[in-house]
């Protein structure tokens, strides 16, 4: 109807604005002969007219523009249909599926006497059922065979659209015959039951559908973006809570200095160290790394943190590993496992004992009279928690001398690469850089590794955590 009375105005101002400029172009015409082009008096009626043209199209436009306010108004926005246009209105500022429920039930129920039944037709589940209230009682008394007809009849891979039902819930060409509209938008059915749809002005469906699917549109970004925020909110307490579990200030050890370094490469890590004095002279320290990345490498580091936290002889470091193999197995991860280094420093004996659990970077940097020399700590242990661990599991036994700098470090740092894809644990760069730095403090020598490693990758994107633990003998007692 609005559509129709759109095209009339149109149709009429455009006739109109056609017969006045005719008649004016008639009386302004000059009875000079318009074939004499070179007779500058044709440019001044030539001139007039196009002025009154422009005036009149102007001024046609601008009275077809009230006009069709006026129709709009008239057609849409009063009588039955103002329900549809009040509830298009509310529909725009709905940003989530509470936003839309609150807009149905204020004006298609409450004000316009509808009825709703709102289901994601792939699944069948229903999203929205207005209670009892639906339109009359006739339909109330066959309201479930009427929902299982509209049901099968619109299938799931019905396309977009919208679609006018009738009392028995069948398809119908003409919405004036209609007891309901559907609106479908990729598989989700908007069923809305009415007793005087054919009041209802046509334009409305279409713009109705528009803002529909507008609403879907938007509802889903923004429910997009709050699951996001919440998995990052979430993800960061996962991370902090991860942190926890890593020594928030190393221990003061007599004759030991220590310094960590801790940057993993996403929020949360697989990466995990600590230090943990014994009495005076022991302290306990691991270093470790679980394979992969993500939430589950992060469950796997607390579990094994803890396992150490409660075990009250952490100078048993056989029991101390079979503990940790134990608690990883339990959890069922099947692909998740730990290398890891773990050691008793002892300044009284000057000595550490230790098991290298498949780290490969574990070292003793010491000084001897043509430089600083590198000592590693050798592997003795297969991984832990995947495989079945040796009967009889080797602890090592190295020196200590006042002066030398044990470094632990996760393969993050050996393994990086530069743009040649060589590994910087490969290049005389990284053993000349450890043994420059050997004489400072550790946390000096964490830094000028920790800077190597950045530049060595060329300022891109790293691909692994990267993790170090250092200690150094003092000769003080």
């Amino acid at each position: 109807m609005f559509k129709s009375r759109r095209r009339v105005a149109l149709i009429s101002i455009n006739l109109v604005a056609a017969i006045i400029f005719i008649v004016i172009a008639v009386c302004v015409a000059p009875q000079t002969k318009i074939t004499d082009y070179r007779n500058n008096s044709n440019l001044f009626p030539m001139i007039v007219t196009t002025i009154l043209f422009g005036i009149l199209m102007f001024a046609s436009i601008s009275i077809y523009e009230t006009v069709k306010e006026k129709l709009e108004y008239s057609a849409l926005k009063s009588g039955a249909t103002a329900y549809i246009t009040k509830f298009i209105d509310k529909l725009r500022f709905c940003y989530s599926l509470d936003d839309f429920y609150r807009a149905v039930a204020q004006i298609l129920e409450l004000e316009a006497d509808c009825s709703v039944f709102y289901i994601e037709s792939a699944t069948n589940y229903t999203l929205y059922n207005s209670p009892t209230k639906i339109t009359s009682e006739d339909f109330n008394q066959n309201r479930s065979e009427i929902m299982e007809k509209l049901v099968s009849n619109f299938r799931s891979d019905w396309a977009d659209g919208v679609y006018f039902f009738n009392d028995d819930g069948g398809l119908v060409s003409n919405s004036k015959q209609g007891r309901g509209f559907l609106l479908v938008s990729e598989s989700e059915h908007f069923y809305v039951f009415c007793r005087y749809m054919y009041l209802f002005d046509e334009e409305i469906y279409s713009k109705l559908f528009e803002e529909f699917v507008r609403f879907q549109n938007r509802s889903r970004i923004i429910s997009s973006l709050s699951e996001i925020s919440d998995l990052s909110r979430e993800w960061e307490q996962l991370a902090q809570t991860q942190k926890s579990f890593l020594p928030a200030v190393l221990p003061n050890v007599q004759r030991v200095e220590f310094a960590a370094y801790f940057r993993p490469l996403i929020n949360v890590s697989g990466d995990y160290y600590t230090v943990l004095p014994i009495d005076e002279h022991k302290t306990f320290i691991m270093l470790g790394d679980v394979s992969g990345k993500g939430m589950a490498a992060a469950l796997v580091m607390g579990l094994v943190m803890n396992t150490v936290k409660i075990r009250e002889n952490k100078e048993d470091l056989v029991g101390t590993l079979r503990a940790i193999d134990a608690s990883i197995k339990s959890m069922h991860l099947q692909d998740k496992y730990t290398v890891l280094f773990m050691g008793i420093l002892d300044t009284e004996q000057m000595k550490i004992r230790y098991i290298n659990a498949s780290m490969s970077d574990p070292i003793i940097v010491t000084k001897s009279p043509e430089g600083y020399r590198i000592k590693s700590l050798s592997s003795n242990c297969s991984i832990v928690g995947i495989i079945p661990l040796d009967d009889d599991i080797k602890i090592s036994e190295q020196r200590l001398f006042s002066g030398d700098l044990i470094m632990m470090a996760s393969d993050g740092v050996s393994e990086v690469m530069n743009e040649k894809k060589i590994e910087l644990g490969d290049t005389q760069l990284y053993t000349d850089t450890i043994k420059a730095s050997a004489s400072k403090s550790p946390q000096e020598f964490i830094d000028d590794i920790a800077n190597l490693v950045l530049s060595y990758n060329a300022d891109t994107r790293l691909h692994d955590d990267v993790t170090m633990l250092v200690a150094k003998i003092s000769g003080s007692k």
